[in-house]
């Protein structure tokens, strides 16, 4: 995609760390103007000055938490403050929590759930009225291939997901009055960032993202695509349509061994005792574009 002539202004949750982060930093180096939510400031800091290493036209760092609704509503209206425009919202910010449902604590399983859906809806209330007032806009969440199938220990993030998909799918319905704007979601398959090695844990170890590892900036170029190419759904995995066959063709199959294959392939050979992670607080020192995997 061509620099344009004229800076857009692209929103990014999720921005300190992983996809959100990758994809800040993807829109900096094409010249956008670029505003960066997540919860913890210093960790938003040190992601705007790679943004603006990368060729940002400006780099606005705005902690905020995505389920509170005022908070992303001040920051909105700061950047479209005096006729400003919002142009491009890209929603990656959600924790991941480990464990069977009957172990995972329940504060620990909302929080994850309302990560992504009470996250959304309050984003989408605060920004489509802002895209239709100017006509025409760009919303992109980041969804996951466990949006479309179930995984064993992994209760409250598949909840998260589909749900989230769900709601994507009706606001896709509601904003066809509005040709100009325009809402896709992209679809993750294993991606190396730390959100697995700081998610909460109840099961004896972290999780690790399952093979095949994608890099944070291949799913970022996928998000940037939307732009360009909208879609209701894109996969960001070459084994995500395969599973999901699976899912949907031969359950029986499918859930013969979708446990054993998840504690081998998507869970890390440590040991830890069971911790909240990064779910109720930022932990800026896990924070980075990177996990420790090795991705395609």
């Amino acid at each position: 995609m061509t620099t344009p002539s004229t800076p857009r202004t692209v929103l990014v949750t999720g921005a300190s760390s992983g996809i959100g982060r990758a994809t800040a930093r993807l829109f900096g180096s094409r010249g956008d103007r670029v505003v960066l939510v997540a919860r913890g400031r210093s960790a938003l800091e040190d992601a705007a000055r790679e943004v603006r290493e990368a060729g940002a036209a400006e780099a606005l760092v705005c902690p905020a938490d995505v389920t509170d609704e005022e908070a992303l509503r001040a920051v909105v209206e700061s950047v479209t403050e005096g006729g400003g425009r919002l142009d491009v919202v890209v929603h990656a910010a959600q924790v991941m929590a480990y464990g069977r449902i009957e172990d995972v604590p329940r504060e620990v399983f909302e929080a994850v759930v309302d990560c992504a859906v009470v996250g959304t809806a309050n984003l989408a209330r605060v920004v489509l009225p802002v895209f239709r007032r100017q006509g025409r806009g760009h919303l992109v969440v980041v969804s996951s291939l466990l949006a479309e199938v179930t995984a064993p220990l992994m209760g409250s993030y598949v909840t998260a997901k589909w749900a989230q998909l769900g709601l994507v799918r009706t606001l896709q319905q509601e904003i066809r009055d509005v040709p100009g704007v325009s809402i896709s979601a992209v679809a993750c398959g294993g991606v190396s960032t730390p959100i697995y090695s700081q998610g909460a844990t109840y099961v004896g170890r972290t999780g690790r993202p399952p093979f095949p590892v994608y890099s944070p900036q291949r799913v970022a170029r996928r998000i940037e695509a939307r732009l360009t190419r909208p879609r209701r759904l894109v996969q960001s995995g070459i084994a995500n349509p395969v599973v999901v066959a699976g899912f949907r063709l031969l359950p029986a199959v499918y859930d013969a061994l979708v446990g054993p294959l998840l504690r081998t392939f998507a869970l890390a050979r440590d040991e830890v005792p069971p911790t909240e992670g990064n779910v109720f607080t930022s932990h800026p020192e896990g924070n980075a574009t990177h996990g420790r995997w090795a991705a395609f």
